[in-house]
């Protein structure tokens, strides 16, 4: 089996950034993986000394394959170097595992994602494998479909990722146009489209609801496992668009994920 690069996309927050890297490279797998990090430059008069700290630690990190560190002098946001990196990656390699700082991983979520990626590389309606499982108590399926994307440990193909639209009016005005709001927001029950409106008025800078919103679109489809394989840490108010908050805690899987045929 072919194993994806891994892109990990790294600002300022030195102690996620360690707990991430040193939960990744515990994976199996890990050591056969090339991992990528991206890493965001400082915003104006911003001081210097953690994001200095983090590229220290992830050019120190081992475990893996190789390292390849990226540093931008400058800052460019929150949504730019995830979708710059991404594109870069997927373009080369074909297929791409994507982690932000704050995302603690199971030993199994390079399996489970790497699997789902080999399996479904011909389906076309299957864009993307997601790690994360909400908290719900509902039983599922060992692994289940969900229309959409993702963003909290996920994986794509280069198929996938172009669809992705950047300009967040024309999914706007697509929703809108075809009468999909309501099933966009979860039949309600999530405020999506405030999301999706907000990122257009430049009140976040979300690349993530263009990336479910491109998806959802196109009706496509997304893999979920029955049990977490990623947890996190950054619901702490330490980085950007989080809130403090337990709502999304959950136990990390001790055991591999059964890709079902």
């Amino acid at each position: 089996m072919s194993l994806a690069p891994i892109a990990l996309f790294v600002y300022n927050r030195p102690e996620h950034t360690k707990r991430t890297i040193d939960s990744l490279s515990n994976n199996d797998y890990a050591e056969q993986s090339e991992l990528f990090v991206f890493c965001d430059g400082p915003k104006p008069n911003t001081n210097m000394d953690k994001i200095r700290e983090v590229r220290s630690i992830v050019k120190q990190a081992t475990g893996f394959k190789k390292v390849i560190v990226y540093e931008k002098e400058n800052n460019v946001g929150l949504a730019k170097p995830i979708i710059s990196g991404v594109t870069e990656l997927v373009t080369k390699h074909g297929k791409i595992i994507v982690l932000e700082d704050d995302m603690i991983t199971s030993k199994y979520f390079l399996t489970y994602l790497n699997h789902g990626l080999e399996y479904y590389e011909n389906l076309n309606q299957v864009v993307s494998i997601h790690a994360y499982r909400l908290p719900f108590t509902a039983k599922t399926p060992e692994t289940y479909f969900l229309r959409g994307a993702d963003c909290w440990g996920w994986a794509t193909w280069k198929r996938g990722w172009d669809l992705f639209e950047v300009d967040g009016q024309k999914l706007l005005d697509k929703l809108i146009s075809e009468k999909l709001i309501y099933q966009f927001d979860m039949q309600g029950s999530y405020p999506y489209t405030q999301m999706l409106k907000d990122q257009i008025a430049g009140k976040n800078d979300s690349w993530a609801i263009r990336w479910y919103a491109s998806t959802f679109l196109q009706n496509k489809l997304t893999l979920y496992p029955a049990r977490s394989l990623v947890f996190n840490i950054g619901l702490d108010a330490s980085g950007t668009h989080c809130e403090v908050t337990n709502e999304y805690d959950v136990d990390l899987s001790s055991i591999p994920i059964r890709i079902e045929t």
